[in-house]
């Protein structure tokens, strides 16, 4: 079976949650790919690490810091991008943070408040900065955001993250359906159980054993890779997948198929 490798030389794309997990490969994907990339986080050691791990690579890649639960430094960076190189062709909106598994009753305010910022305001700021560069240069472009089985499927325990993932799902569709008669593809990657540092401290604190976990969560029995949710970007990206809108792509190993 051949290996799907598009080319993204003179292309832009900017990633956030880029210092680790599936923003980084994504980040090293694109510029593997000949992408010029803009990464951003809020851990400046690991987006200065996947900067310098696509440059070694022979990449082009540049991070700067960014909270994208903040419309000021969102724009900054996008505006970046654009500054450098001229235009943005495609992004990733990867950046979020974990859940906490508590029952609704008892949630703070606070912490669904801090959910929804980043993960859900997060994409929608990004989103606006985004699709507004991507109209400026009349080029078209293409944008992928990181959604979650969760948006189809609840697990125990997680209200905040359930919801802010829903809500991504609902961006992604409403942003396909205004922006993609103008030349902006939107799409979600909806991804199962990802080996990320993320999740293997998740499970360390709750003392769950990984492989139980992944044979919960796949039909195979192991977790996905990063690469493998970087490879769905590079194609939701790419003109492969120039007739594809409005699309939640589940790279979760059959996880919603059960």
């Amino acid at each position: 079976m051949g290996t799907f490798t598009p080319s993204f030389h003179g292309d832009v794309a900017f990633v956030t949650g880029a210092a680790g997990g599936m923003g980084r490969a994504c980040a090293l994907a694109f510029a593997a790919a000949g992408a010029k990339v803009l990464l951003c986080d809020v851990n400046d050691a690991g987006g200065e690490e996947t900067a310098a791990m696509a440059v070694a690579a022979g990449g082009e890649a540049v991070y700067r810091r960014a909270d994208v639960s903040s419309a000021a430094d969102v724009e900054a960076a996008v505006g970046e991008a654009v500054a450098r190189w001229g235009r943005l062709d495609c992004a990733v909106n990867a950046a979020a943070i974990e859940t906490e598994t508590v029952l609704l009753h008892e949630a703070t305010e606070e912490s669904f408040d801090r959910m929804q910022a980043v993960n859900l305001k997060g994409v929608f700021l990004c989103l606006k900065y985004e699709l507004t560069a991507m109209l400026a240069a009349g080029n078209g472009g293409a944008i992928v955001n990181i959604a979650s089985t969760n948006s189809f499927r609840p697990q125990p325990h997680q209200t905040a993250y359930t919801a802010s993932k829903h809500g991504v799902l609902g961006l992604t569709r409403q942003a396909a359906i205004d922006y993609g008669p103008l030349g902006v593809r939107v799409n979600a990657i909806c991804p199962g159980g990802i080996d990320t540092p993320m999740l293997r401290g998740a499970m360390e604190r709750r003392g769950r054993d990984p492989q139980d976990v992944a044979n919960r969560l796949s039909l195979i029995g192991r977790f996905g890779t990063p690469e493998e949710i970087a490879n769905a970007a590079l194609w939701l990206c790419s003109d492969a997948s120039s007739y594809t809108m409005g699309h939640a792509l589940a790279v979760d190993a059959g996880y919603l198929a059960r």
